[in-house]
């Protein structure tokens, strides 16, 4: 619905109100919120790269390997900040920063568990923390089905 749509619906009273709340709007700080996410993501990725390596050089992993074992280190470190509550803070400062995939994702299931903790164990965390990685796991798997029918489809195509 376009806004000059909505708008018609409004009474004048309404639209005077709706440009003196624009007017008086704060400005965003879209320079300082994009840098601020840039490099604390980066930093997270960043320390992601550094277990990679660690699991390399100290137990003889391949690179191929490492991913595995630096996904889950990545994984608790992200559920244990959000437990003591300084995933959060973080998040705060840096925004979209911490919506990294694997961190981002284990932040929001761990903080549905911790919401819901106290309506029990079952109904509570198990039932509301999979109702957004219900959400993303369907479209995850729906977006490798369509990959795959894609890949399937050029490597078809190009074997004609």
């Amino acid at each position: 619905m376009s806004t000059k749509t909505k708008n018609q619906k409004l009474t004048p009273t309404q639209l005077e109100y709706q440009e003196f709340a624009k007017a008086h709007e704060p400005a965003r700080p879209v320079w300082k919120n994009t840098l601020r996410a840039f490099w604390v993501g980066g930093t997270i990725c960043l320390l992601g790269q550094f277990v990679q390596q660690f699991f390399i050089k100290y137990f003889g992993f391949t690179e191929k390997t490492a991913g595995n074992p630096t996904v889950a280190v990545l994984i608790f470190l992200s559920v244990l900040l959000t437990g003591f509550g300084v995933y959060d803070k973080i998040a705060q400062y840096a925004g979209a920063g911490t919506a990294v995939p694997v961190t981002g994702f284990a932040n929001s299931i761990a903080s549905a568990a911790l919401e819901h903790k106290s309506e029990g164990y079952v109904l509570g965390v198990g039932g509301n923390m999979f109702k957004l990685a219900g959400s993303v796991i369907v479209f995850g798997v729906f977006a490798a089905f369509i990959i795959g029918l894609l890949k399937w489809a050029w490597q078809t195509l190009g074997a004609m």
